[in-house]
């Protein structure tokens, strides 16, 4: 049977209704879009004017398009969105993107105008995604519906859904710009007026291009189903939630933002535990953790492994790990201690944490760390590996080959690679391990906090598929 979201992340055909020849216009930027992301299905567009825009001839009205068409894009003033939805149904397309802003986010004649525009969806039988919503994004079928002026989306194993229009707009274009990864499928909630959180979930949890789900939510429309979806996902899929409207303050935010109300049936953060959901509360933690599921799995264990070229490194960094984070430092077999002390002088006891600068300076960066990690990777004590890297142009940059080829030869051992040193060179280091799929993190206490993100990630998996040997969820 074909999912209901099926005609929004795989559409044959699409239209787009108020395109414009204008550049830097919404209806403008959504076809340079579709077309950048070389969409290969039959694109038609709608302008009063009929003109030609970027070399598509346009149509006068929707009367005027074919009949079953599977989406349209409606780029629209708010008061014009009941009609335009009534006048597509007509025309057989039972999939509609509304953009347009205005409604119950706004004031009272806004919130009228949207029951307005509910009567129209529920007496014509169509789904809708928005309004006030900034689109929705389907790499593996090429395509975006987001009028922000992006280019290229890069496709990637992690999906997003998120009840903000940002995702879709300047935080993907960081990621396109900024970041070597790519993403599955995203889709900006809006208003929820028709399509919400839990139709997004139940198609994630069978979309084979989904690896991982990460969201952002002000409220919960559903709040029981949406429990339930969160238990089906995570059975087999990690899913990371930031909540906003925690607060007073947020929660009034959030009415003003997209019209989110607090639902009646309040989702406590043990329900959402016991559904296996790891919550998160950095904006700044949906990228990196995204990141970090786009190349590798979660950690199997906590216990991780990490060298600095800096003792007040080490010490800070163990006590966060025992203290904020979740992760335990643990003590390392003799035969790996031994080692370690291979290539140290021997005034320095090797342990866990890994002083490495004293090997470095012996034996140059890439030989000391490439053996210290090669040892604690082989070290069944180790679940993860931190290699704080000093970089600097005054010592040499070295080849960084043998972190890619440690990692393909201990690939259930997530290695996470952050930095110390000049800046030009850490960019450096990214640019070239990151397309070779190891995540890097600028901040020294970044790779931690996504460790600890994703341990509790795949606890709530275990949990849920009730395998032995798990403690509490944090």
């Amino acid at each position: 049977m074909e999912h209901p979201l099926r005609r929004f992340f795989e559409p044959r055909s699409v239209a787009v209704i108020g395109a414009s020849a204008t550049p830097h216009k919404p209806g403008n930027d959504v076809v340079k879009n579709i077309l950048a992301n070389k969409y290969t299905g039959k694109l038609y567009l709608v302008n009063p004017k009929g003109e030609e825009i970027l070399g598509i001839k346009a149509h006068k009205s929707v009367a005027e398009l074919p009949d079953g068409i599977d989406l349209a894009i409606v780029i629209l003033p708010a008061q014009s969105n009941p009609e335009a939805v009534r006048q597509c149904a007509a025309k057989g397309i039972k999939a509609i993107v509304l953009a347009a802003g205005g409604f119950s986010e706004v004031d009272e004649a806004g919130r009228a105008l949207q029951e307005e525009l509910v009567r129209a969806i529920k007496e014509t039988g169509v789904r809708v995604i928005g309004p006030n919503t900034s689109g929705h994004t389907s790499t593996p079928f090429n395509f975006t519906s987001s009028f922000f002026p992006l280019g290229p989306i890069p496709k990637g194993r992690v999906s997003y859904v998120a009840q903000t229009g940002n995702f879709a707009t300047h935080t993907m274009r960081y990621i396109i710009t900024g970041e070597n990864f790519g993403i599955a499928r995203f889709v900006g909630l809006g208003n929820k007026v028709d399509v919400d959180e839990c139709d997004v979930l139940d198609y994630y949890i069978q979309d084979p291009e989904t690896h991982a789900v990460l969201a952002y939510l002000e409220s919960f429309k559903r709040p029981r189903l949406f429990l339930e979806l969160a238990q089906r996902l995570t059975l087999k899929k990690p899913f990371i939630l930031l909540k906003g409207g925690l607060t007073r303050e947020g929660a009034e935010a959030a009415i003003a933002h997209t019209a989110a109300l607090a639902s009646d049936e309040k989702l406590t953060e043990a329900a959402l535990r016991q559904s296996g959901v790891v919550q998160i509360e950095d904006y700044r933690h949906l990228i990196l953790a995204a990141k970090a599921l786009s190349w590798m799995d979660p950690p199997l264990g906590n216990r991780v492994s990490f060298m600095a070229p800096s003792g007040a490194m080490l010490v800070i960094l163990a006590d966060l790990c025992k203290r904020r984070w979740g992760l335990e430092v643990p003590q390392l077999l003799d035969e790996t201690r031994r080692r370690l002390q291979d290539i140290s002088p021997s005034y320095i006891r090797m342990r866990n944490p890994v002083d490495i600068w004293p090997a470095a300076y012996l034996h140059g960066i890439e030989k000391a760390y490439r053996e210290a990690m090669e040892a604690v990777l082989e070290d069944p004590n180790v679940d993860a590996v931190v290699p704080i890297l000093m970089l600097t142009r005054l010592i040499g940059m070295p080849s960084l080959q043998f972190i890619v080829e440690l990692a393909r030869a201990h690939p259930t051992k997530p290695i996470y690679v952050t930095f110390s040193g000049d800046k030009d060179c850490m960019e450096e280091a990214k640019a070239y391990l990151e397309p070779r799929g190891i995540p890097t993190f600028f901040q020294i206490e970044e790779p931690f906090e996504v460790l600890s993100i994703l341990w509790r990630c795949t606890k709530a998996m275990k949990r849920r598929r009730g395998e032995d040997g798990v403690g509490e969820l944090d």
